[in-house]
C-alpha cells in the first residue's frame, strides 16, 4: 500500500468499502485525517476513480436559523466530494490544493443529502501548476438538487510545494 494520502484514498476504499462497517470505518478515518470535513460526519457510500458518492444526514448541529442545513456545511460536503474524486485520479507524485470554490445554492437543504463528485483525468502535470476543475452536486432525498459546486484545484508535482 502506498504511503501517500492520494494513494491511500483509493487503496483503503478498495479494502474497506465493500461492507457497511468498512464504509463507516473509512469515513471515520477520513474524518480523522481531515478534521474539518469530518465535523459534518460524512459517510462515503461509493468511491471509484473520478467518482464519489457521499451521504450527509441532517442533524441539529448542521442547521441554521431557517431550520435547514447551513450553507457552509453544504460547501464542506461539496468540497469533500470534489476532493475525493480528484485525489482518486492523481498519481502519487502530484499534490492538489483548492484555489477557488464556486457554489450555487438552489434550494433549502433538509433531510438526507447525497453529494456526487466527478473528476476527469487532469492534464499532464509539469513543474508549472495546472488548474483543474472538479464538479460536485448535492441532492436531497427527493432527488432535487440543492447545491452545485465548481471546485478549482491547483495541481503540481510534490517536490515543488
Amino acid at each position: 500500500m502506498t504511503d501517500s494520502v492520494e494513494g491511500r484514498v483509493l487503496n483503503l476504499w478498495q479494502r474497506w468499502g465493500k461492507t457497511a462497517f468498512g464504509r463507516r470505518l473509512y469515513s471515520l478515518m477520513l474524518g480523522y485525517m481531515v478534521p474539518y470535513s469530518g465535523s459534518i460526519r460524512p459517510l462515503v457510500l461509493r468511491l471509484e476513480r473520478g467518482y464519489v458518492c457521499i451521504e450527509l444526514r441532517d442533524r441539529h448541529a448542521l442547521r441554521n436559523h431557517l431550520h435547514s442545513i447551513h450553507a457552509i456545511a453544504l460547501a464542506n460536503l461539496g468540497e469533500l466530494a470534489s476532493g475525493l474524486a480528484m485525489l482518486s485520479m492523481l498519481p502519487d507524485n502530484v499534490k492538489a490544493i483548492v484555489i477557488r470554490l464556486e457554489i450555487e445554492y438552489l434550494k433549502k437543504a433538509r433531510g438526507r443529502l447525497l453529494a456526487i463528485g466527478r473528476a476527469d483525468s487532469p492534464a499532464m502535470i509539469t513543474a508549472e501548476p495546472v488548474t483543474h476543475i472538479v464538479y460536485a452536486e448535492i441532492s436531497d432525498a427527493a432527488g432535487d438538487v440543492v447545491a452545485r459546486l465548481n471546485v478549482h484545484w491547483q495541481l503540481r508535482p510534490k517536490d515543488t510545494l
